[in-house]
């Protein structure tokens, strides 16, 4: 007698078996390899389908962040450690404040190199997580794969109780949309290679949207000039020869003007940028900086109007 197969309902598409990997146990190295990343190249195609919801979380980060507030990423397991991951590396990269972006992880630091069993499915640690560290005006975004992790889940709820904006950066369409939410970012990557393993697909998309997200907003705040990083902070010796390739990049000008102009403004990139650019003073340069939020291009408008 034959036994009816089982019909498992599974909601989430990257939970599902994936048609195109089933014998990948029966191939070679290579073509392993071949199929993992033929789904990799699945990816930026579903993240492009969310750049309208992305483009305004981001404009709620930069408006957040403009106001003197604070964004915040909540997140799990590999979301968690992709949003700890890119605040840390936001600080050298654009010589932030490091508590403009605030990484909240389900089961604290020790989860970040070791498994924490059932973090990520207790509603109330998310909320008390965030309970006293997200105040009124901020921007909280949240990731899960699945789209209804409780740690997740619950910080969101109780950010939006304390007047935050908040969005959601979901692998799954399918899930129930959290009433909490101001944007849901749902990155549809489709059946991962093996299944129900996000660290591959739809951990490549939340890596993809983070670093999209926080460089448009670093971008809208006036952290870069044209596509040169020069609001970075130079830390060591090889970013003290970047930022001097990067004066050379945007000026045209030679090693020593660029140099003696550093040396001018105590190795303020922007200020010598905006310096050599308008033959201005270094504090009358430094000076438009300010006025102008450290946007390059809106402090050299300043000081050639000045200037007539």
């Amino acid at each position: 007698m034959t036994v009816p197969r089982q019909v498992v309902h599974v909601d989430s598409p990257t939970e599902q078996r994936n048609p195109r990997t089933v014998d990948i146990d029966q191939m070679s190295t290579t073509g392993i390899l071949a199929a993992i990343n033929a789904e990799d190249r699945l990816v930026p195609d579903a993240v492009q389908a969310v750049l309208p919801q992305l483009a305004t979380a981001v404009d709620y980060a930069t408006e957040a962040l403009r106001g003197g507030h604070r964004v915040h990423y909540v997140g799990a397991g590999t979301s968690g450690r992709l949003a700890t991951l890119d605040a840390a590396e936001l600080v050298p990269t654009f010589n932030v404040p490091p508590d403009w972006f605030v990484a909240h992880h389900a089961g604290g630091e020790r989860a970040l190199r070791h498994a924490v069993e059932n973090a990520e499915d207790d509603t109330k640690a998310g909320a008390a997580e965030v309970s006293t560290s997200v105040a009124d005006g901020d921007f909280v975004l949240g990731l899960t794969a699945s789209g209804r992790t409780p740690f997740v889940l619950g910080a969101l709820r109780e950010a939006k109780r304390n007047g935050a904006r908040t969005a959601l950066v979901s692998g799954n369409p399918n899930a129930v949309r959290p009433p909490e939410l101001d944007v849901l970012i749902a990155v549809d990557t489709g059946p991962e290679a093996i299944a129900g393993s996000t660290r591959m697909k739809a951990g490549t998309a939340q890596k993809i949207v983070l670093t999209a997200f926080s460089t448009a907003t670093m971008i809208k705040l006036g952290r870069t000039y044209s596509n040169l990083m020069v609001s970075m902070r130079a830390t060591n010796a090889k970013l003290r020869g970047r930022t001097l390739r990067i004066l050379r990049e945007a000026t045209g000008m030679s090693s020593q003007d660029c140099s003696d102009a550093l040396h001018e403004a105590g190795g303020d990139l922007k200020t010598a940028l905006v310096q050599l650019l308008s033959g201005v003073a270094t504090v009358e340069a430094a000076d438009a900086l300010t006025d102008h939020g450290g946007h390059v291009r809106d402090a050299l408008d300043a000081v050639r109007v000045r200037a007539g």
